[in-house]
């Protein structure tokens, strides 16, 4: 995990936005934590990092949302995402829900100077230098309104998913769904077409 995402973690319970989490590394590599604990003062709740990936979900469980097999996307699917997200600039996070963190590499390569975290991706994902990689059983555990866009996997274009990756916008910022025939409160839908649909959260 990119040791300045530690600041953006809150505990999977809902203790309320001023909350925090506080991160404890036992190994770190450059600035990613390999392995360490993340602490919530609030409830005493302890979740590992383990391989550089944070672990939110309960013990022993596979998180809602992840798809193993996952979504193979074509060239031109990636290729479509950094255009349908519109940054300008650099610096900032983008959330990649479910399979689609498979594909990080071709998106940094596109989108430069921008972090990547993964939720619930594929075990075969692993973290990087471009990317940090969290799993969570129902609830993101990130800060509101701490991303410049977010992306998601068509196994993950269900509620509560939908509805967290619209939580972690920030105003203005995009939504992009693999999957045409979703409804997203709170995200106004710009476009959608060949698999895909656009939101931007007012």
């Amino acid at each position: 995990m990119f040791i300045e995402l530690a600041e953006f973690l809150r505990c999977p319970a809902r203790h309320g936005e001023r909350s925090y989490c506080v991160v404890l590394p036992d190994r770190m590599e450059g600035r990613r934590i390999v392995r360490g604990s993340v602490a919530c003062p609030e409830c005493g709740r302890d979740f590992p990092i383990v391989g550089g990936v944070v672990r939110f979900d309960p013990p022993g469980g596979a998180p809602a949302g992840r798809g193993e097999a996952g979504q193979r996307l074509a060239p031109a699917n990636v290729s479509a995402v950094p255009p349908l997200l519109a940054l300008a600039g650099p610096g900032g996070y983008v959330v990649l829900l479910g399979s689609v963190a498979r594909h990080v590499d071709a998106l940094a390569r596109d989108i430069e100077g921008v972090h990547f975290v993964g939720v619930n991706a594929p075990s075969d994902v692993a973290p990087s230098g471009a990317l940090s990689l969290l799993t969570a059983a129902d609830r993101i555990p990130l800060q509101s309104a701490m991303a410049r866009g977010c992306v998601v996997s068509r196994e993950c274009a269900l509620e509560p998913w939908l509805g967290e990756a619209a939580r972690l916008l920030l105003p203005g910022l995009r939504l992009v769904v693999f999957r045409e025939d979703v409804v997203t409160p709170g995200v106004e839908q710009l476009a959608k077409g060949d698999g895909m649909w656009v939101g931007a959260r007012p």
